[in-house]
């Protein structure tokens, strides 16, 4: 199968559709390990892990047995994250140690910043969780993490390093201030939710936008869910496309995704939905009349809010998101 690449700053080919693994919610670690057996299988190369998922290392396993049947590790591009609680002097090494280990690896291919700010929250905590030890961003901060990514960089350890659930904003900051430049962000990016302005930011700055929750994330957990929400797959421009082409409504985000030029990272423990997703990307692409269609879909409508990582002082989860065109503090 044919699947489109992207080339991230410095030459790295990056496949222009990845498998999610966030379903620690909903799904125990082996449903996980099994999509992405069954994602390798069917022609998925590109792997989107994170430590806070719980699941690096029943994954890990997966890698080596794809490995051992004859595909190469530079077949495979293996993405994970530092998340909240590692931030800082020393831990962001000792995080990404630990994710090598369990993925079975010697070198990650793209490694993320998860979260701007090194704010915790229990896993399943509820939409009104506050940690009292929160703290607004703090780019000295932010930048002593990043400097630990770019140590990983000069020893080897990681091919790329890349930002998430960052802001304008905050990306002019690192950019002025960093010595290795991000290859990517990934962010929420979804029909109804197009974030042009950090979009655009990104593509112009040459960080390769990869985006999360691409169909609209109908299984996210309960505490990201407002009666404002939009139903991407729901929306008519999205039904009428579908149509058009004899598609589920999820392929429809997909390829508008794959043509705007981001990288879309689904996520699903079904087989047949895993090969579709794919397929999505390969053949029938969107015409640029309905690219144009899609455009109006847009509606704002952010759906992972990220409350919980609020801190004392904040007006609303608004704030962690600069919308202002200001980092709040």
């Amino acid at each position: 199968m044919n699947i489109p690449h992207k080339v991230l700053r410095g030459g790295a080919r990056i496949p222009a559709i990845g498998l999610g693994t966030f379903g620690s919610d909903q799904y125990g670690g082996e449903a996980v390990a099994s999509a992405v057996r069954h994602a390798i299988e069917a022609g998925w190369r590109l792997i989107d892990c994170a430590s806070v998922y719980g699941n690096e290392a029943i994954i890990g396993q997966v890698l080596s047995e794809a490995m051992k049947k004859g595909i190469s590790r530079e077949e495979l591009f293996i993405v994970s994250k530092v998340w909240n609680d590692m931030h800082g002097k020393g831990d962001v090494l000792l995080s990404c140690a630990q994710s090598l280990k369990d993925l079975n690896l010697d070198y990650l291919d793209l490694y993320f910043v998860h979260w701007p700010f090194p704010n915790f929250h229990p896993k399943g905590a509820a939409p009104d969780y506050h940690n009292p030890d929160a703290k607004p961003y703090i780019h000295e901060s932010y930048m002593e993490t990043w400097h630990q990514m770019e140590r990983l960089v000069k020893a080897g350890y990681v091919r790329n390093i890349g930002t998430s659930n960052m802001t304008v904003p905050k990306l002019r900051l690192l950019l002025r201030d960093c010595t290795v430049m991000p290859a990517a962000n990934e962010m929420e990016l979804h029909p109804t939710f197009q974030q042009q302005e950090l979009f655009d930011f990104c593509t112009a700055s040459g960080i390769q936008p990869i985006g999360y929750s691409p169909i609209g994330s109908p299984a996210r957990p309960e505490r990201d869910r407002t009666p404002e929400d939009v139903a991407d797959m729901a929306h008519p421009v999205v039904v009428r496309i579908a149509e058009a082409h004899g598609i589920h409504p999820a392929q429809v985000c997909l390829k508008w995704a794959v043509k705007r030029g981001q990288i879309p990272i689904p996520f699903s423990v079904k087989p047949a939905q895993i090969a579709s997703n794919l397929q999505a990307v390969t053949e029938d692409p969107l015409s640029d009349e309905e690219m144009k269609d899609m455009e109006t879909v847009e509606s704002g409508c952010r759906l992972i809010k990220g409350q919980v990582f609020l801190w004392d002082g904040a007006k609303d989860w608004t704030d962690l998101w600069d919308v202002d065109g200001h980092i709040p503090c």
